[in-house]
């Protein structure tokens, strides 16, 4: 049992297994977000912002959501790195091959993409609010309760151009790597016949299309002033 994860197959598996998880917290916080475009006041993110930061089960979660990024990034770098040293020139040329397609030989390049993004993300939003504050998030009275005005401090970046096209190239990225990613991952915990990938791949082309479209939509809502 001790070595199925230190085997390579046991990695796959802790990296497919913690990818699906953060594929369910993708969907949660793209809702979340999605209240951004629907009340120019700020009532309703605050209040789904406020309630994902103070809810006790939320709380719970978020070790478990940071241990699962953690898990799938080393295995994911560990992973690679062992494959390009086992196999350096046939492991190029497999890629390249007709059945391969751009997110299946570049989701390393792609994953790489995604956490650098997701680096400045957390600096610009999650240190911010959790750890050193922003005059953005002065407190705002929201039905007689007092919260941070996480709308203030998200709003104020997507109006910037240059973070939002950064925003939207991420996006770009994320869909390559979830369009393969997500059918990959079930096929690594056995569902690998062939009719359940293929059905698989075409729930995985649906799902990483209407999370890059619901993201992506959000910063170029407000960079075309469609909030006012």
């Amino acid at each position: 049992m001790s070595n199925i994860f230190s085997s390579s197959i046991g990695k796959k598996l802790v990296m497919s297994l913690s990818g699906l998880f953060l594929i369910v917290f993708l969907l949660v916080h793209l809702g979340v977000n999605s209240l951004l475009m629907f009340d120019n006041t700020g009532r309703l993110f605050n209040l789904g912002a406020h309630f994902m930061a103070t809810n006790p089960l939320i709380k719970v979660f978020e070790p478990v959501l940071a241990i699962g990024f953690l898990l799938h990034i080393v295995w994911a770098f560990t992973i690679t790195l062992r494959n390009m040293q086992a196999r350096p020139v046939r492991y190029a040329v497999n890629n390249q091959s007709g059945n391969a397609t751009f997110a299946s030989r570049n989701m390393f390049v792609l994953g790489v993409i995604v956490l650098g993004f997701l680096a400045i993300h957390l600096a610009n939003f999650f240190v911010k609010i959790k750890f050193t504050g922003s005059p953005l998030l002065a407190e705002v009275d929201v039905d007689g309760v007092m919260m941070e005005n996480a709308y203030g401090l998200v709003v104020e970046l997507f109006r910037n151009p240059i973070y939002s096209v950064v925003y939207v190239v991420w996006i770009i990225a994320l869909w390559f790597h979830l369009t393969h990613g997500f059918w990959s991952a079930f096929q690594t915990v056995g569902l690998n016949n062939q009719i359940w990938i293929k059905r698989w791949k075409a729930v995985a082309y649906a799902y990483a299309t209407i999370v890059a479209v619901g993201f992506a939509i959000i910063p170029l809502f407000f960079l075309l002033g469609l909030d006012a």
